[in-house]
């Protein structure tokens, strides 16, 4: 239980619960043109706060001391933007004739879609004692990567609505990420000692602006009468992102202490958990820009937010195991 307490997801995932929970029973709050305005405050404010936050927080000394583990930072970005998206859609083709609601399917399919995370990988790395600059590498550089390959793979695998047109998402999503995200790095080299100093809470901004964002989503699903989410559906969802989490961190690990391989035991650790862990704080804002106008836009998003607790639970439940293997290999 400690990790958990240090990872300090309990709160943000009673917060999902909760939130899930209002927009239930007022969804006229939160919904388009409602007295929130998300129109505004979600598409563009929200948005641009997440990443501004993410700017200020990501330590760009960090990703060039570890610039030079080239062959690994291969290993982890094709894994997760290349073969995680594909292995995920050859495996929809099969589970298309199931009875399984399609909006959950499209939505495992842009959860394959996703770049790292920049939190959660790296805490569980860091709680085993495995290789931590190249996870804080991967997570921010994958996250970078992300904002430009996530909405093409998006487009890709999915289609987007007609209604947006392919240049309206990629100059939103300029101005509302790319933007915010430079400018915060840039506000970062100017008060950086001021930063080290007070350690401002940066994960725990950005998960309150998530849960709005989250918020707004599904008051417009609760506000429209043509959705419903059958249980039987959702069970199983919930099955195949655990079996597809355990699955892929047994390939990582396969793959990464094979006998040619040049990876030490550290390295395994760090490849494991960036390779199959997927960001949530990048994904709500640009499921909202690239699916906007969506109906079913928040089944899409249900897939990521079982998925974000599903990776730190297991991650957490395999630290000690994981562990003790390192320790072992290490000697």
């Amino acid at each position: 239980m400690g990790l958990l307490e240090r990872l300090r997801k309990e709160w943000f995932i009673l917060g999902i619960v909760l939130v899930i929970a209002v927009a239930r029973l007022e969804p006229g709050v939160g919904v388009k043109g409602g007295p929130l305005k998300p129109e505004i405050t979600i598409t563009y404010i929200a948005v641009s706060a997440i990443f501004f936050n993410s700017g200020l927080s990501l330590k760009t000394e960090e990703l060039t001391s570890a610039l030079m583990h080239v062959k690994l930072h291969l290993f982890v970005q094709i894994f997760t933007l290349v073969f995680f998206p594909t292995a995920i859609w050859v495996f929809l083709q099969m589970l298309s004739i199931t009875p399984i609601n399609e909006w959950l399917l499209k939505g495992l399919q842009t959860v394959g879609c996703m770049p790292p995370p920049v939190s959660s990988a790296v805490i569980l790395t860091k709680a085993v004692g495995g290789n931590e600059a190249a996870a804080i590498f991967n997570s921010a550089f994958g996250s970078f990567l992300g904002i430009v390959i996530t909405p093409l793979l998006l487009l890709l695998f999915l289609g987007s609505s007609s209604s947006v047109p392919f240049t309206s998402i990629f100059s939103q999503l300029f101005m509302t990420v790319v933007v915010p995200l430079i400018i915060g790095q840039i506000v970062r080299r100017y008060i950086k000692d001021w930063l080290e100093r007070k350690k401002p809470p940066f994960g725990a901004i950005s998960s309150s602006v998530l849960l709005m964002i989250i918020y707004t989503t599904f008051c417009d699903t609760f506000a429209n009468p043509n959705i419903d989410l059958d249980k039987f559906s959702l069970i199983i969802i919930v099955f195949i992102i655990f079996s597809i989490q355990m699955s892929f961190m047994f390939l990582t690990f396969l793959f990464s202490t094979r006998n040619n391989s040049t990876f030490t035991p550290a390295d395994t650790v760090a490849i494991v958990f960036c390779s199959t862990h997927k960001s949530l704080t990048l994904g709500i804002p640009m499921l909202k820009i690239v699916f906007a106008g969506y109906e079913h836009l928040s089944l899409i998003s249900v897939p990521l937010l079982i998925y974000h607790p599903a990776q730190i639970l297991l991650g957490s439940l395999l630290v000690p195991t994981i562990k003790s293997w390192m320790v072992s290999r290490q000697k």
